[in-house]
């Protein structure tokens, strides 16, 4: 698996759990306070990520493929 393949599957399972967090605080599958808050940070994370891939994919293979490789 080359950097790119890693990179885009990273980018389809935080998008994935980003969809399931998404679909449990829209059906109301929060049991407490503290959960929603868990949830919305970990969602805020994952888009925040996906953003990193997003823009290494876009703008600096090059460099990622230097960095992975050492």
């Amino acid at each position: 698996m080359d950097v790119v393949d890693f990179a885009k599957y990273l980018y389809n399972k935080f998008d994935e759990r980003e969809k399931n967090i998404a679909q449990d605080l829209v059906l109301g599958n929060i049991k407490d306070w503290n959960q929603y808050q868990h949830l919305v940070g970990e969602a805020r994370g994952l888009s925040l990520a996906k953003e990193e891939i997003k823009s290494l994919l876009e703008n600096r293979i090059e460099d990622a493929e230097q960095i992975i490789s050492s």
